[in-house]
C-alpha cells in the first residue's frame, strides 16, 4: 500500500512553489525547471499535486488568502465598521495594506493567472474567480453590518472588488501607483453616501 502524501512536505512546496511563480511567473512554467530549481523532481511534484494547474492554484489560493486574513484579523480586532464613516476608514486601511511590499510583489503574478484564466478557463479561472468572489462576499458583509439591505450591499461590494483589482493592476503598466491612490480615494467619495441606510 502506497504511503500517503506528508502534508508538511506538500505545505513546504506549495510555499516553494509560489516563491518560485513569483519570481519566474507562470508564461513559460515547466515541471522539469521547477522541479530542479526546488531540488526535487517532476514526478514528486506530480505525486504530491497531481497536475501542473493544480500545484500552480493551490500555490496562489494559499498565498492570496494572506491579505484577506490580514483584512478579516483588522475586522476582529477593531470590530465591524459602524457606520459610513467607519467603512471608509477601514477601506482606506484595506487599500494601505495592499501597498505592502510582499502584497505589491505578487500583483504581476495575478495580472498573469487573470490573463490566462480568461483564455483558458479550464486551467486557471476557478484562482481569480475565487479571489473575487471572497472579497466580494467580505465587502458585501461589512456593508450590511451598516444597514444595507442585501441586494445594494453586494452591488456596492462588486463595484468597490472590481475597481481596486483595476486600480491595483493599470499601475503594473504606468508605474502611477500615486494616481491609483487618488483614484480610489475619488471612488469612496462618490460611493460613501450610498453606505447610509435608505431612509
Amino acid at each position: 500500500m502506497p504511503r500517503p502524501p506528508d502534508p508538511a512536505k506538500r505545505g513546504d512546496l506549495l510555499d516553494q512553489v509560489r516563491d518560485y511563480l513569483l519570481q519566474n511567473g507562470l508564461a513559460d512554467l515547466s515541471l522539469r525547471p521547477l522541479a530542479k530549481a526546488l531540488g526535487t523532481s517532476d514526478r514528486m511534484l506530480l505525486y504530491y499535486f497531481g497536475t501542473k494547474e493544480r500545484m500552480v492554484a493551490e500555490a496562489l489560493a494559499a498565498y492570496e488568502r494572506r491579505p484577506l486574513l490580514r483584512v478579516r484579523e483588522l475586522l476582529e480586532v477593531v470590530g465591524p465598521p459602524a457606520d459610513a464613516g467607519g467603512v471608509r476608514r477601514f477601506l482606506e486601511e484595506m487599500w494601505r495594506r495592499f501597498g505592502e511590499p510582499d502584497v505589491r510583489a505578487a500583483l504581476p503574478l495575478y495580472l498573469e493567472i487573470m490573463s490566462v484564466g480568461v483564455l483558458h478557463p479550464d486551467r486557471y479561472g476557478p484562482v481569480m474567480r475565487d479571489i473575487l468572489t471572497a472579497w466580494t462576499d467580505l465587502l458585501t458583509s461589512v456593508l450590511r453590518d451598516v444597514g444595507l439591505d442585501r441586494d445594494r450591499a453586494r452591488t456596492q461590494a462588486t463595484l468597490l472588488t472590481d475597481a481596486s483589482l483595476g486600480l491595483l493592476m493599470a499601475p503594473l503598466a504606468d508605474g502611477h501607483w500615486e494616481r491609483a491612490g487618488e483614484a480610489f480615494r475619488a471612488l469612496l467619495d462618490g460611493l460613501e453616501p450610498g453606505w447610509r441606510p435608505a431612509v
